[in-house]
């Protein structure tokens, strides 16, 4: 399955496992709850989705990489105590805590969230020491007398054999106790991932002309070479950084992330291109519908990997205006939901305290992991404003619901603009197909289409993704 598939897997396994009955009990007993054991190619992204789900279902995290631990910290240091049996006094072997139990009941008291996931990556390279200890860890749930708490599913994820030479393989007993997921990966998958968050648009063109670069692994007379769908994430912040900043982005930089020089080198020189069509085109102005006649006849006359690199430059464009789009609808929710909480509470809780009580929930829900850094800062941001500068909550909230309506409209026209542009080039093209595809597979854009009236999405979307003309076209692109 790809990463996708084992995600929703997982997610259904989670609101099955924590399904409670009538008494408050877990309808599937926590013994009969199977660990859950994701065996995949490194680099696809079996540990960000751990992230993704513990956000998505609200549930806590607990992370470990089992391969820096020992006996000791797994387990717990061993001690004696004394007991009694039958009259007599003999000495018994106890073990303190271990460390990974108690980060559990330590993310339990931090965040007030009693259940969770407790992740432990690269499961198949313990040592020959640990082994045993992490069978008796699948089988009974335990760290030497140290059960995991109730609520708290265990999940591991290890790499095959092939690539990583300290992989111990299961035996039959183990596999016999676990959900086996086996992932592959998936460019189509992690392209729809790559939109939403935003991959760097020069990555998102290249890969969609040299799609047999996304994840290489090769071991010849020369060593080890490898790319993997981590090192193009990575390497996308990277660039996203350094162009800010103006620094030069070279074929070495590049070949940090992607261990294999060919396409290292293939990669910067498509790079520069990339960068060169940037400028011609001048993407702000088709965004802003600012376009001269010289843009029509550059794109007219563009080969196919110019065109496609503008149309990524489109969508990126698009993506960072609609994301703004939506940080600002949720902070005008958040500033509405706060508004109707104190006009509803105000005879019995004074603003003062309402604010404060805000204050905490917003902490509280970033100690969580529920919410983004991103989003912490800008609440308590406009919290402080209101305690600090007394501000009037109410004319507050209209001032910025005008702004969001007028980002919302600037949205709406610079989508309009590049359907327009794009429409009068390349009618029902290869270039459409990529561009419409693009568009519906970014969530938030998705949300903002179906949110808002664009005739020419709606009139391309019916006649390039459904149906048989959408697999003619994508048979033509693959091959």
């Amino acid at each position: 399955m790809n990463i996708k598939q084992a995600k929703e897997e997982i997610k259904n396994t989670i609101k099955v496992y924590l399904e409670k009955d009538e008494y408050n009990q877990y309808k599937i007993p926590s013994i009969r709850q199977r660990p859950i054991l994701l065996i995949g190619p490194p680099g696809i992204g079996k540990t960000q989705i751990m992230e993704q789900i513990s956000k998505e279902c609200k549930i806590g995290l607990v992370s470990y990489t089992i391969t820096h631990h020992t006996r000791q910290s797994a387990v717990g240091l061993p001690f004696i105590v004394e007991k009694e049996f039958d009259g007599k006094k003999v000495s018994v072997t106890e073990y303190t805590m271990s460390e990974i139990i108690a980060s559990i009941y330590q993310k339990m008291e931090e965040t007030g969230v009693k259940e969770g996931i407790l992740f432990i990556d690269e499961i198949n390279c313990v040592s020959e020491t640990l082994a045993p200890t992490m069978l008796q860890f699948l089988q009974g749930k335990t760290f030497g007398n140290q059960a995991i708490p109730e609520g708290w599913i265990i999940a591991g994820a290890g790499n095959p054999m092939e690539y990583n030479k300290s992989v111990r393989e299961f035996d039959m007993v183990t596999l016999d106790r676990v959900r086996y997921l086996n992932v592959e990966q998936d460019l189509n998958v992690w392209k729809e991932y790559a939109l939403s968050n935003q991959i760097h648009p020069c990555i998102l063109s290249y890969l969609d002309l040299k799609p047999s670069h996304f994840y290489h692994v090769e071991n010849d007379v020369d060593g080890l070479r490898f790319v993997t769908a981590r090192g193009w994430e990575d390497l996308s912040y990277l660039m996203k950084r350094y162009e800010a900043l103006q620094i030069q982005i070279t074929e070495d930089v590049i070949y940090e992330y992607l261990h294999d020089r060919d396409i290292s080198e293939d990669m910067a020189s498509y790079y520069t291109l990339y960068r060169k069509y940037k400028e011609d085109y001048g993407i702000e102005n088709i965004l802003n519908g600012k376009i001269s006649t010289s843009l029509y006849a550059r794109g007219f006359n563009a080969s196919f990997d110019e065109r496609l690199s503008v149309i990524h430059l489109l969508l990126d464009g698009l993506f960072q205006r609609i994301q703004t789009l939506y940080e600002k609808k949720d902070q005008l929710d958040y500033r509405y939901e706060f508004l109707k909480n104190y006009f509803k509470n105000k005879d019995t809780k004074s603003y003062s305290l309402c604010i404060q009580e805000a204050l905490l929930e917003n902490q509280n829900q970033y100690k969580s992991e529920f919410i983004t850094k991103n989003r912490y800062c800008m609440v308590n941001q406009w919290i402080q404003n209101l305690k600090e500068k007394e501000l009037n909550a109410k004319e507050s909230f209209l001032k910025y619901k005008e702004e969001v309506e007028k980002t919302e409209e600037n949205c709406i026209q610079s989508m309009n603009s590049c359907f327009e542009y794009l429409d009068s080039l390349y009618s029902n093209g290869q270039e459409m197909v990529i561009f419409v595809t693009g568009l519906s597979l970014q969530s938030q854009c998705a949300i903002f289409l179906s949110e808002n009236e664009i005739p020419l999405y709606e009139k391309y979307k019916q006649e390039l993704l459904i149906g048989t003309k959408r697999k003619e076209i994508m048979d033509i692109l693959n091959s």
